[in-house]
């Protein structure tokens, strides 16, 4: 789907089924009364929504890189596995890298390092907007996470980026098992319990329409798709997405109807 350019500082996102024009917030206030109220609690995804994923893989490279170094004594792993990640690969590229470098790539081997990957502490930042969304969200309304993947990997992407500060609950689904990752609905209702908010009072923020989406939808959350260029899944489709996308998390807070200040 291409983009618009956004006018007169409104949000560039554009409504599900609509493809050849911008959804403004003014249509969108206009045609959808129940958008002039604020949610009370606005949920957003992790990866790709409030930092770069990619950064996370290159760090995770990086942490096992040392490791290489360490218990072989050979150099380059980071590089060639940064390689096969850029070239499309996903899953087993620690097993790939591995093999490229002419090293064992036993189970115990392989275990060991992914094992590293998911434990290393991060070298990671924030897309600029988050932090003015955030400030803008939690001025008027309560701010969660939810979030798929391996649990380590998570908690330390939670730490690094010191989410704390802004999000309660953060819910990170595997904590209950892999079972329970999106579109699973039991963190969505979590959330409910947790805030004594559902339905439209609620809105979720995410970037893969595959799974982010299916749960909220049918729980009547508002939804909203964190479309950013050169995101894992950037180029994914899929039926019954969200409401709407948006190009950046402040477009997608203010397509909601906070007000966001201009990212500088």
């Amino acid at each position: 789907m291409g983009a618009w350019p956004a006018v007169d500082g409104e949000p560039e996102c554009l409504a599900r089924g609509r493809r050849h024009a911008p959804v403004r917030r003014r249509d969108l206030r206009l045609a959808r009364g129940a958008l002039v109220t604020l949610p009370r609690v606005v949920v957003v995804d992790l990866d790709d929504t409030l930092f770069p994923e990619r950064d996370y893989v290159r760090s995770g490279f990086a942490a096992v890189d040392d490791e290489v170094r360490r218990a072989f004594g050979v150099a380059g792993f980071g590089a060639a596995a940064w390689e096969l990640f850029e070239s499309g690969l996903r899953g087993r590229i620690i097993d790939a890298a591995l093999g490229r470098l002419g090293l064992p790539a036993d189970a115990a081997t392989v275990a060991s390092l992914v094992d590293c990957y998911r434990g290393h502490r991060p070298s990671i930042g924030l897309y600029p907007d988050v932090a003015p969304a955030m400030r803008s969200v939690g001025a008027r309304a309560r701010a969660a996470i939810i979030s798929d993947g391996p649990l380590a990997a998570q908690r330390r992407k939670v730490e690094a980026l010191a989410l704390q500060a802004w999000f309660d609950p953060i819910l990170l689904t595997d904590r209950w098992g892999r079972d329970y990752w999106k579109p699973h609905e039991r963190a969505f209702r979590e959330i409910e319990a947790v805030t004594g908010a559902s339905g439209a009072a609620c809105a979720y923020l995410g970037d893969n329409p595959q799974k982010d989406f299916v749960a909220p939808n049918r729980l009547g959350w508002r939804t909203v798709r964190v479309r950013r260029p050169g995101g894992e899944h950037a180029s994914a489709t899929a039926d019954g997405g969200a409401e709407v996308e948006c190009t950046s998390l402040a477009d997608a807070v203010r397509w909601l109807g906070f007000e966001v200040e201009e990212v500088r």
